[in-house]
């Protein structure tokens, strides 16, 4: 990725675009849906950078489903950042919806997607208390695509990591110190056992981001399809993901008089 500037340049702008995000909305500080994974416990790291550990609230949201590897990360980047760590299972919650829709036990991809948003409504409920903004946690590449769910994990107050492709954010993660094991984890949403970001979008982030980058850059796609060894299925998937997905990241269509 020849065009990403020096990280250290990019954690001191984002450091102080969390900053002037909280100054602009006279809020206390802000609330992160920890997961475990990498991209959380970036946000998690910036904010405390930003404006230490007291203005920074970490909120971990497990149910039956999740594996347990997540919960202890969670603990794990929380325990090092020495910001306590509130951890509220929603398995209850997710229940009493499924009661009232039976065909979400079934579909599992709704159900997922339920899961986010019963988390999405408990971070903001935690923000209102608390007087403080939601920070998304996707990345370019996932919004890019639309891998993340509409009012779920997309809704968010800001998005510091918006601009920044996955791979990029594992060279930021090093310069932060985030522990290696966080870091090595493969990627995943955590809907679902087993579940892995790379194998359900069918290419790895690396290819991902270096075809999402050459569209964005308008380079030859013949080419640039060749150079990265990707097959028609995968260039088919990719594009296909983008153009449906649009809509997630932008405001509700309204109709003017």
């Amino acid at each position: 990725m020849n065009n990403f500037a020096k990280e250290e340049e990019i954690i001191e702008d984002l450091i102080q675009f969390i900053k002037q995000m909280i100054i602009n909305s006279s809020t206390k500080g802000v609330v992160i849906g920890l997961s475990g994974g990498i991209d959380s416990a970036i946000v998690a790291h910036l904010c405390v950078h930003a404006f230490g550990k007291d203005k920074v609230t970490l909120v971990h949201l497990p149910e039956k489903e999740m594996e347990t590897i997540h919960t202890e990360d969670a603990e794990l980047i929380a325990f090092e950042l020495d910001v306590p760590l509130k951890i509220i299972n929603i398995s209850e919650v997710l229940v009493s919806v499924i009661k009232l829709i039976p065909e979400l036990k079934d579909d599992m991809v709704a159900k997922g997607n339920l899961k986010a948003r019963i988390r999405a409504v408990i971070l903001y409920s935690i923000a209102n208390l608390e007087n403080k903004l939601v920070v998304g946690t996707s990345n370019k590449s996932e919004i890019t695509i639309g891998y993340d769910t509409k009012y779920g994990d997309l809704a968010c107050d800001f998005w510091p990591l918006g601009d920044i492709y996955k791979t990029q954010l594992y060279k930021i993660a090093k310069v932060l110190g985030i522990n290696q094991r966080i870091i090595t984890k493969p990627p995943t949403a955590g809907l679902w056992a087993n579940q892995t970001d790379e194998e359900e979008i069918g290419v790895t982030y690396e290819k991902l981001d270096s075809f999402l980058e050459g569209m964005e850059f308008k380079k030859n796609e013949e080419k640039l399809v060749e150079e990265l060894k990707l097959t028609d299925s995968q260039v088919y998937r990719i594009k296909s993901l983008v153009k449906k997905n649009k809509h997630k990241s932008k405001m509700p269509e309204m109709f003017k008089l």
